[in-house]
């Protein structure tokens, strides 16, 4: 596994592939017998493979999530909740059965992503990948402690397991052409609050910028501890980051 050593910290990644499954993306899927649009989804998937195809050659573990239902509905929201939004129902209308239900093939994730033995698959039944799922202890075991994020619905199910992975002190990225909502302005107003207030949104060109330097900071090649580092300072301004060397410092004096 990759692990990067920054100064006095350790960096360990994991990739959260959030929700790809033929019953959001796929023809023939839950959504499109719905007639629901999901070009924004399919649009990100050779991003996406490329994304993980990079994170495979870095040594990085890759965790999926999959949204499950059973196929007697015991845990559709509808049997929890008497405020739900119409845009909440987790059934086929005409056949009034759940949508992606587990073990079928509306439930799995697409074949142009599909896991492999060595990956990971949490089984969800609410928005967030921590939600009463064995990811926290996962990557407890594995000490991953830096979450890169992409996948679907970013306004929903990626937002809610990132909000859960920040609270819970994991490091955040989002990677912005490997993600999309149904709406482009929810994905919009997400990736605004995200960048504000949880971590860090790049596209996969510029994540492999960044792991780079951190890699060439673990090898020494560049002065991690120099404050004056022009590739730093310039990082850091543009993600709007607090230069954390400097608090350190402050606090321990």
């Amino acid at each position: 596994m990759l692990q990067l050593n920054i100064g006095k910290n350790r960096i360990n990644f994991g990739l959260i592939v959030v929700d790809m499954q033929n019953g959001f993306v796929s023809k023939g899927g839950s959504y499109d017998n719905l007639d629901m649009d999901v070009h924004n989804y399919q649009k990100i998937i050779p991003g996406i493979k490329e994304l993980i195809g990079f994170c495979r050659r870095e040594d990085i573990p890759i965790f999926y999530t999959e949204a499950i239902r059973e196929s007697s509905g015991i845990d559709l929201l509808l049997n929890i909740h008497n405020i739900l939004p119409k845009s909440r129902e987790e059934r086929l209308r005409n056949k009034k059965v759940p949508i992606c239900v587990r073990g079928t093939w509306d439930a799995q994730t697409i074949d142009q992503i599909k896991p492999r033995e060595e990956d990971h698959i949490i089984l969800k039944r609410r928005d967030s990948a921590f939600q009463d799922t064995e990811l926290r202890v996962w990557l407890q075991s594995i000490r991953v402690n830096t979450l890169i994020f992409c996948g679907i619905d970013t306004s929903i199910c990626v937002e809610s397991s990132l909000r859960d992975a920040f609270n819970l002190g994991y490091d955040v990225i989002v990677v912005s052409d490997a993600t999309a909502s149904g709406i482009r302005k929810h994905y919009e107003t997400t990736i605004e609050r995200i960048r504000d207030y949880y971590g860090i949104v790049v596209d996969f060109s510029n994540l492999q910028k960044i792991i780079k330097i951190l890699e060439q900071i673990n090898d020494g090649e560049t002065e991690y501890g120099n404050e004056t580092n022009e590739r730093i300072i310039e990082f850091l301004e543009r993600h709007n980051l607090i230069d954390i060397r400097k608090e350190r410092r402050m606090t321990q004096n």
